[in-house]
């Protein structure tokens, strides 16, 4: 078998083998293959694409490039959640405490953050002591006494998409949907889990723009799923503006437990009523999502859900009282409003240069050397559909060491982000999309 016959098979639009798959991504490991012949295979899947089976292929084989995660010492159905990215998404700190209330281990890896926000491992460490480093027995027991535990992810996890991602990043051939889907669905299945909710983005501040590629997206991550036997559903959630108000680490803890004590903001409370809907009936604890959703909302009611999010922190060696009196988490030395010029109703939020904003005071990395300050971000004031006055205040910068150039400049990204509009702008869906292995069924 020659990588050159791989490559030509795939650039003529045929199918590749299992075998052939395997040959590839193990000898593309071992360095056997080139990085220039990796290239040009990725072009090929790029304007190809691939079937749902070799892309079920390509992710088992990334998937057991490297560590895999055993979770069978916990005890029920693991159901992990995986999102593709926005702004102000604080959704796992959310639905980890929720659904370990409700019965449902949660046993989840997730990232750093590096660009225009924190990651959930910077947020959660924006909790004084909260680790994220736990051995595998912690890991394990933790999870079965506690009912959550999220950590960092391996560093050996799936390193084969590590370095095939590397490679796609200065080749143009990142925005492929099969590569997309297997890269995330091969740390997902390291990971260990029984089934995977799915949360993906569309709109401005997500990676996927458009509703139909989302959709696309999607289905493969769901084909991927069931092809190697894991229960997959994936919800199509919007991201044409931040989710929450908050944007910036400590100030999206203050979201998370604020939603966990049933005042929160809407959406993110919506939002995530709806994920944890889902990891419930995967968990197999209730039929429908409609029961789950009263059983949800009684764990909100009743504080039960706050009080897994305490246990969850001790456990973690986090300091509980800074959840219970959010004054005490790490907080900004001065404010600044950021004010309309004009009136009219806000008819659309540009997520990503919110982003941006709090990643110039420092919430986010520009670089992996950059350290981030736990206190500071955005405040969003004013939401899509929101009537304005020249003058409202539309964001509040929270600020600490940023320099006077860097605040400046998140102003200007902060004006720039929100269109306003003359006339009445509805309200925007939160809910796009629900892809299972049925099929989809589009909301809007």
């Amino acid at each position: 078998m020659r990588a050159v016959d791989i490559i030509q098979k795939k650039r003529d639009g045929h199918e590749l083998s299992a075998e052939e798959i395997t040959f590839l991504i193990q000898g593309y490991s071992r360095g056997e293959i080139p990085d220039y012949q990796m290239s040009a295979w990725a072009m090929a899947v790029y304007f190809q694409g691939m079937t749902a089976q070799e892309t079920g292929h390509l992710t088992m084989e990334m998937a057991k490039s490297g560590d895999q995660v055993d979770l069978s010492p916990i005890q029920g159905i693991k159901v992990d959640k995986h999102s593709t990215g926005g702004v102000g998404d604080k959704t796992t700190i959310v639905l980890a405490p929720l659904v370990a209330a409700a019965g449902v281990p949660v046993a989840k890896m997730s990232g750093r953050g590096l660009g225009h926000t924190g990651g959930t491992l910077d947020k959660l460490e924006s909790i004084s002591g909260f680790t994220i480093e736990l051995t595998r027995d912690e890991f394990l027991n933790q999870v079965n006494e506690v009912g959550a535990a999220v950590i960092g992810q391996s560093g050996n996890m799936a390193p084969a998409d590590k370095k095939l991602y590397a490679l796609r990043d200065v080749t143009s051939t990142v925005n492929s949907i099969p590569l997309i889907a297997s890269s995330v669905m091969s740390k997902k299945i390291a990971a260990g889990a029984d089934a995977i909710v799915l949360d993906v983005k569309t709109g401005s501040g997500a990676f996927m723009k458009t509703l139909d590629d989302s959709i696309r997206l999607a289905e493969a991550m769901v084909d991927i799923g069931t092809h190697v036997g894991r229960d997959t559903v994936a919800v199509i959630s919007d991201m044409d503006q931040p989710l929450g108000f908050g944007i910036g680490n400590a100030l999206e803890i203050k979201e998370a437990v604020e939603t966990l004590q049933g005042n929160g903001p809407e959406d993110l409370q919506e939002v995530s009523l709806i994920l944890a809907s889902h990891m419930l009936v995967l968990g197999g604890k209730v039929k429908t999502v409609e029961e789950a959703r009263v059983v949800l909302e009684e764990l909100l009611r009743s504080g039960a859900a706050f009080d897994k999010l305490k246990q969850m922190v001790a456990a973690q060696h986090g300091d509980v009282g800074q959840i219970e009196d959010l004054s005490k988490l790490p907080g900004a030395s001065r404010t600044l409003e950021v004010k309309a010029d004009t009136s009219g109703y806000v008819a659309s939020i540009e997520a990503e240069a919110i982003g941006i904003a709090a990643m110039l005071l420092g919430a986010g990395r520009e670089t992996k050397e950059s350290v981030i300050d736990y206190g500071v971000g955005v405040t969003l004031v004013k939401k899509v559909s929101d009537e304005v006055k020249a003058g409202d205040t539309l964001a509040v910068m929270h600020i600490n060491e940023a320099s006077e150039s860097k605040v400046q400049e998140a102003e200007n990204k902060l004006k720039q982000a929100y269109s306003i509009t003359d006339a009445a702008v509805p309200k925007q869906p939160l809910i796009y999309a629900l892809v299972t292995k049925h099929g989809v069924e589009r909301f809007v």
